[in-house]
């Protein structure tokens, strides 16, 4: 097991990444606090181990604590104001008070929705990550971002909130589809793009052992990641001005994922989508090179992504990225990259450059 740290000032929480620790029931009693528990879960995951967590932590303290359960429907396009309404419903229902805590048993639309469900019930209660989806445990679950979308934008109505813990159980991983494994490569992509030429270079070497599962490269790509989200976050909180640098690719993402009713496309998928188009334009403004680029978009075709943007128009995209929470002034600032391994958030670029990546890309 392999235990990492999270230290943003005001609070310091462990990640804790390793095989069978939804069965630990001593590691999350040390873990999780009070009495009574909510799991936020989705139809998918509570399938698959809703029970076994269930029966891990009523053996740790039998009926001294209540454990109820709110199942949600799977999907982003579920992750909306009103799912997060039936987590408040189940708790209330269940007179669960301010000294209880919510578990997030799901991939990234379940933390999300969970972390906000905690940030707002009774003006906060605790909450712990339990990822389940390879992009849930290299990035979501870590550094307190909650939040749902909004039609008109993506992820636009949220709060800060950080876990008390992040328990990240490799072996959830091998009952993650394909699709959804690739899509969180795609994430542990971008850490070697923005932070890390040298992880880049081992993904070039190792992406097959990933897409196979390989418990060893799993656990690297995993640890590596969470070591650089976790030093990010532990800058600059509340993303006001390194932590944005964790945005590459999701500006362009975020307008395809709002673009298509966040339904064609796993965020995951988009984000790759995203990073292409921001490499692309990076390298239009002669920041990075041709090699680099091709590299870059090389990584993830192997990683099984898509590379091929929806057409949903040049007008169409400016308007949404004019929705992101990076904006400024009217201002939309991207997250491009001076060289493989360094990104910057700039708004210092053509606007004629952007046109004609976006021209190339969803024209």
């Amino acid at each position: 097991m392999q235990t990492l740290k999270v230290d943003v000032g005001h609070t310091i929480y462990p990640i804790k990444i390793g095989p069978g620790l939804l069965g630990d029931g001593e590691l999350l009693d040390s873990l999780i606090p009070g009495r009574d528990l909510c799991v936020v879960t989705n139809t998918t995951v509570a399938g698959l181990y809703l029970e076994k967590l269930q029966a891990t932590l009523g053996a740790r303290r039998g009926d001294a604590r209540r454990i109820v359960h709110c199942v949600l429907p799977d999907g982003e396009q579920y992750k909306t104001l009103d799912t997060v309404g039936r987590v408040f419903d189940a708790m209330v229902d269940a007179r669960l008070n301010r000294d209880s805590t919510i578990l997030a048993l799901g991939g990234g639309v379940v933390g999300d929705i969970a972390g906000f469900a905690a940030a707002c019930y009774q003006r906060g209660v605790g909450y712990v990550q339990l990822p389940t989806t390879l992009l849930a445990q290299v990035d979501s679950s870590v550094g307190g971002k909650t939040g749902v979308n909004h039609p008109g934008g993506k992820n636009l109505i949220g709060a800060f909130h950080q876990p008390l813990a992040v328990v990240a159980d490799t072996d959830t991983l091998a009952t993650l589809p394909a699709r959804e494994l690739r899509a969180g490569l795609a994430e542990v992509i971008k850490y070697g793009c923005i932070r890390d030429p040298l992880l880049f270079d081992w993904l070039e070497l190792n992406i097959d052992n990933l897409t196979r599962k390989e418990p060893e490269a799993l656990a690297y790509a995993i640890g590596r990641s969470c070591e650089i989200k976790a030093e990010v976050v532990g800058q600059d909180e509340r993303e006001s001005n390194v932590r944005a640098v964790l945005n590459f690719g999701h500006t362009f993402g975020h307008a395809i994922e709002a673009a298509t009713a966040y339904a064609a496309y796993l965020h995951g998928e988009a984000v790759g989508l995203g990073m292409l188009m921001a490499a692309d334009l990076s390298r239009r403004l002669g920041w990075i090179d041709a090699a680099e680029y091709a590299r870059i978009r090389d990584l993830l075709m192997r990683a099984g992504l898509p590379t091929e943007a929806p057409r949903i128009g040049v007008a169409r995209a400016l308007e949404l990225m004019q929705m992101d929470k990076k904006v400024l002034s009217g201002t939309v600032r991207l997250v491009l990259l001076e060289r493989l391994g360094r990104a910057v958030v700039t708004g210092a670029y053509e606007q004629s450059m952007l046109d004609a990546t976006l021209a190339e890309y969803c024209a």
